[in-house]
């Protein structure tokens, strides 16, 4: 079943991704071969921009979360569609930066910082760097001192709340690797230290909540947590937060049973209650930062892959074997992700098969997904599995040495590469 409205079935009977015929580009590019909608991702940070815009206070702003899909075009993407970029490791600072990104717009995560990316960070001028707990802040400070700087700082909490999510993904909770707790009093005492450190200008506050939201109940939860502790970090300490971040973890619909999460009314509910609880409380709003990335590119990507065999055990699964697999995706391997699929062949079609879509690594558990609704497949056929923009090729690996697909993007009608396939050549380029 096609859930998304950019997937359609043309004259021909093939799936059509953005307009164009998913066959048409695997004869192009080749198999396995990521394709991303940018009508469709530029329209998402669009609908971000003007959003937080019109329901936030004055600077608020977006942050594309480049670690769902981090590429140079995505960097330039964001830029042009008036997003920061949020960048979690040296490597993402170095994408954003090629992609001719302002160093000022880029806002740095992470939990294990080291020295020597801390220094990348500070020598490239990036914005803002969010320190997860006090060993990092000290740590910060120490280099920025050696470097005669100061940079701004905000600081990662965890305000103890469980969106309600899947284990894996959930980041708001107290017994996470992530930030410094609110309920246990430990945040308050990192505040404390951070406005003691010379080299260090704090800004304010980080937290993150956890990803697959689809409602803005949380969100809002995380919204009245936060303003409670500004305020009692104001009381406290004197200090008042110039800038909220309120991470991400907007949702999409991976598969036609999962619900449709209404973008714009998260941001405008969302919106609003911080307004009414920063009057509440007398405190000069902070500019808020939200971090979507999945949410912007989750569902502008599809994969295609060639069948290469179909193998039907009596009493058992049928199992369909691509030219790709976890490779590609490990997200099904690593968690048990849920895809929907399509024969790109026979799209229009009905889905008369129920298959395990196998990789084509010397794994077990290489698998796509199991139960998979499906045309009946050939060889030769080509799927498309849905919704891969994120977590995708980010995640990707040369497991048994496989080299990684190309993307090809869409945007009016016509398709061009933004990442080229890799080559196996690449793959020994730094053996010795």
């Amino acid at each position: 079943m096609l859930h998304q409205t950019n997937l359609t079935v043309n004259a021909a009977g093939h799936l059509a991704i953005g307009g164009v015929d998913a066959l048409a580009l695997a004869a192009e590019y080749g198999t396995p071969l990521y394709v991303l909608d940018e009508d469709m991702v530029r329209g998402r940070m669009g609908l971000y921009a003007a959003a937080m815009k019109e329901h936030f206070p004055a600077g608020s702003r977006p942050l594309y979360a480049s670690k769902a899909l981090c590429c140079k075009a995505l960097c330039r993407m964001a830029a042009e569609e008036g997003m920061g970029l949020d960048v979690v490791s040296a490597g993402e600072i170095h994408t954003a930066l090629a992609a001719g990104a302002d160093p000022a717009a880029l806002c740095f995560h992470g939990n294990a910082k080291t020295e020597a990316a801390i220094r990348y960070a500070l020598e490239n001028r990036v914005g803002t760097l969010v320190a997860d707990g006090p060993e990092e802040l000290e740590r910060i400070d120490r280099t920025a001192a050696a470097m005669g700087l100061r940079p701004r700082v905000l600081l990662r909490l965890t305000p103890g709340i469980d969106p309600h999510t899947f284990k894996a993904v959930n980041t708001g909770a107290v017994d996470v690797k992530f930030g410094v707790p609110i309920p246990t009093g430990q945040a308050l005492e990192a505040t404390k230290l951070a406005l003691g450190l010379e080299h260090i200008a704090l800004e304010g506050f980080h937290c993150h909540i956890g990803s697959q939201v689809f409602q803005s109940g949380p969100f809002r939860l995380e919204a009245e947590v936060m303003a409670a502790f500004l305020d009692q970090a104001r009381r406290e300490t004197g200090f008042t937060a110039k800038v909220l971040d309120l991470g991400g973890g907007f949702a999409v619909a991976y598969t036609p049973a999962d619900p449709r999460p209404d973008l714009a009314g998260m941001l405008r509910e969302t919106g609003r209650r911080l307004n009414v609880l920063f009057a509440a409380l007398d405190y000069p709003a902070p500019a808020i930062w939200m971090e979507p990335g999945r949410s912007i590119v989750g569902d502008a990507g599809v994969t295609l892959y060639t069948v290469q065999n179909v193998k039907t055990v009596p009493g058992g699964s049928t199992y369909v074997a691509l030219d790709g697999g976890m490779t590609d995706n490990p997200r099904y391997a690593l968690y048990g992700a849920r895809y929907s699929a399509a024969v790109a062949d026979r799209a229009g079609q009905p889905e008369d098969a129920a298959v395990t879509l196998a990789g084509c690594c010397c794994e077990s558990g290489d698998l796509i997904g199991e139960n998979i609704p499906l045309q009946t497949p050939q060889t030769g056929d080509t799927v498309a599995v849905f919704v891969t923009g994120a977590y995708n090729y980010s995640m990707a690996s040369n497991y048994n040495r496989v080299p990684r697909p190309p993307i090809a993007a869409l945007r009016g009608g016509a398709s061009r590469l933004i990442v080229r396939r890799e080559t196996l050549e690449d793959l020994t380029m730094f053996d010795l």
